[in-house]
């Protein structure tokens, strides 16, 4: 976690920067309008835990690995025993009892077992799709909100769904990556990534500002953030050894913001 220096550079930091809203991001819309047109073929950068999982389940509901993948690390970065103060249960955060329940699953205990939850998850996403007329965005929304909150009017969403959408989104950046990677993807294991919080916010919208700002200020290093629950949002600095964890320090450090 981040010393008194940090502390103090955040202050500045977040005082001196123009904090963004879901105004400032991207159209989510557009962009998952575009990942449905040309990029639901591409494979992810990684192995991620609970693979044949999650490719039966592609396979199962006719939906895009990398989409599911996406969900899974946005929701709880693919921690099987995640529990949110919602009563989100599992990979894919299933709602107990209702959404579960309405899936069919009557054991809160079958929630934890990975392949029960990410093929309901991905279930509950094609239920999603096929109500909304195959709009990943306001599927997205529904899948977050629940769809008796979701107009099929995507200009009078609730401003928490939309921000949702782009957080996936942001999530599936990640997923598919940059292009650059050059280890195969069977020899790059998601679970082998270091991970080191620095910062948690109340507001997903200033972690997100912190992010892209730190991310100005130190190119290069691996920075993400994610929904820990109700009111938590961390901010991840990711490294694959040692020496890229040094690496990544040294940077933030000569951005002024050193850790421990």
């Amino acid at each position: 976690m981040i010393n008194r220096t940090s502390i103090s550079f955040l202050f500045f930091f977040l005082t001196g920067v123009a904090l963004a809203t879901t105004a400032d991001v991207v159209d989510p819309e557009s962009a998952w309008k575009n990942y449905q047109a040309t990029g639901t073929q591409l494979e992810p950068q990684y192995r991620f835990p609970h693979a044949s999982c999650f490719r039966a389940a592609s396979i199962a509901y006719d939906l895009p690995e990398t989409l599911l993948l996406a969900v899974a690390r946005g929701e709880s970065d693919f921690e099987s025993t995640a529990r949110s103060k919602a009563n989100a249960h599992g990979v894919m955060q299933i709602l107990w009892p209702g959404t579960a329940n309405h899936l069919g699953i009557y054991r809160l205990s079958d929630l934890y077992d990975p392949c029960t939850n990410i093929d309901a998850g991905a279930r509950y996403l094609r239920e999603m799709l096929k109500r909304f007329d195959g709009n990943l965005h306001l599927s997205l929304a529904a899948y977050n909100y629940g769809p008796e909150r979701i107009a099929a009017d995507t200009e009078n969403i609730p401003s928490g769904a939309t921000w949702y959408s782009g957080y996936i989104f942001r999530h599936l950046n990640y997923v598919l990556g940059d292009g650059t990677t050059t280890r195969s993807v069977k020899a790059s294991l998601y679970s082998e990534l270091g991970r080191s919080t620095l910062v948690e916010f109340a507001e997903p919208y200033r972690a997100r500002a912190f992010v892209e700002g730190l991310e100005a200020k130190a190119p290069g290093v691996q920075l993400d953030w994610f929904r820990k629950g109700v009111g938590r949002f961390s901010v991840v600095m990711i490294y694959a050894d040692k020496e890229q964890f040094s690496s990544h320090a040294n940077l933030l450090s000569r951005a002024g913001f050193p850790i421990e």
